[in-house]
């Protein structure tokens, strides 16, 4: 149960144990205060009807043999003997009657009361909680936006008097405040760090290449400048892939609308020369599959998947990559591929930076580590979802889930 019908019930039900304490108590003491007995009402004198009222009758007359009568208010005459009996069954009677009512009617107010105060405990509860409401749906939006800088920005700013819940609230944007700036000061220092690498890197291929194709270069030259230009290129490859995860983290400022198809056929055409190279064989299946984003990125996370699947593989073995749109309208992005076999424990690990199955962190690995990794940071900011499984006889098979425009 939520919070706000526990408190309800907690409200209500404390009220009606007091009503029933109030009630109880209430009985005991007019059950205690019964009407008395009364002792002597009137007389008749002789055979005659004539009843006279208490104080009317004279010592004489009871002596003369005219015993004390009581006339009921049904008509009847009881003498003085029965008058006690009668007084008592009276007593009771009205006792009970009064008794009775008085359950009957305050069981009734009772519950109508309760029920109106269950109603009110449950307004003033909601009036309550509603600052606690707007900090779990502010918190709510936060974790479920697709970019992380968009949804750190959003703060609940929660105004009214300084209690508890404003002091929450105001923790919490101080909280969401610096993870914001932090995290805004990792992306820019892997931009910015990028950036600046890129210029070296440039200038020591360029210097490489120059040393290399030198007509006195020897062939130990030549080799160690292959060895370097190949170390050259996977630094490149490196900040690429830092460069392109720095930007898919950053929300999708005005998203295009194109079809997965022509991506799948455009990285196709792009890796065949790879695929040759490495004896896998490429198939394509592009079903429409209509959804929108930035081209550049989606394109980058198609190409990290069959690049993937092209170098983790097996000579003689295959990459299948195909699109098509869910029964949800949801556009799908599927890669497929064989290779050795991958235990269902590692793969989350493979979405994570510089994580690489088999041959993790080796000079001579088939990438930087970034692929997967790129792949799970493009499809949040595009608010899809990515999964992977292993494939039987061996591979990956990874889906990626995007939204159908």
């Amino acid at each position: 149960m939520s919070l706000r019908t526990r408190l309800t019930i907690v409200y209500g039900g404390m009220l009606f144990a007091a009503g029933l304490v109030l009630l109880g108590v209430t009985y005991v003491l007019v059950g205690q205060h019964g009407p008395g007995i009364a002792s002597f009402v009137g007389t008749r004198m002789g055979s005659g009807d004539t009843v006279y009222g208490s104080g009317q009758a004279s010592d004489a007359d009871v002596n003369k043999g005219n015993p004390p009568v009581l006339r009921t208010t049904n008509g009847d005459v009881i003498t003085a003997d029965q008058a006690p009996q009668f007084i008592l069954e009276q007593q009771k009677m009205v006792r009970d009657s009064t008794m009775t009512a008085f359950l009957t009617q305050g069981a009734i107010a009772l519950v109508l009361v309760s029920g109106v105060s269950v109603m009110l405990g449950w307004l003033v509860a909601g009036r309550v909680l509603a600052p606690l409401t707007k900090v779990t749906e502010t918190a709510r939006r936060i974790a479920d936006a697709p970019a992380a800088e968009h949804g750190l920005r959003e703060r609940i700013a929660l105004t009214g008097p300084r209690d508890e819940v404003k002091e929450l609230a105001d923790t919490f944007d101080v909280m969401v405040a610096r993870l914001d700036r932090s995290f805004e000061g990792q992306r820019r220092f892997v931009a910015n760090a990028s950036h600046e690498l890129r210029t070296p890197l440039t200038l020591n291929r360029a210097l490489v290449e120059v040393a290399m194709h030198r007509r006195t270069a020897s062939p130990d030259v030549k080799q160690l400048g292959e060895t370097l230009l190949e170390i050259n290129k996977r630094h490149e490859q490196l900040i690429s892939g830092l460069l392109m995860l720095a930007k898919s983290e950053v929300e999708i400022g005005r998203p295009t609308e194109l079809d997965l198809a022509d991506v799948v056929a455009h990285v196709e055409a792009q890796s065949a020369a790879e695929a040759r190279d490495l004896d896998v064989a490429v198939r394509a299946d592009g079903a429409e599959a209509r959804t929108s984003g930035d081209p550049i990125l989606l394109e980058r996370l198609a190409q990290n998947l069959l690049d993937n699947a092209i170098r983790h593989n097996s000579p003689g073995g295959f990459a299948e990559i195909s699109s098509g749109t869910l029964p949800d309208g949801s556009a799908r992005l599927e890669v497929a591929n064989s290779g050795p076999a991958i235990p269902p424990y590692d793969i989350p690990g493979l979405f994570e930076p510089f994580r690489r199955y088999g041959d993790e962190r080796l000079v001579t690995a088939k990438g930087a580590g970034l692929g997967l990794s790129i792949v799970q940071s493009v499809v949040r900011a595009h608010g899809g979802q990515v999964a992977a499984r292993p494939r039987e006889g061996g591979g990956l098979v990874v889906t990626v889930t995007l939204p159908g425009s």
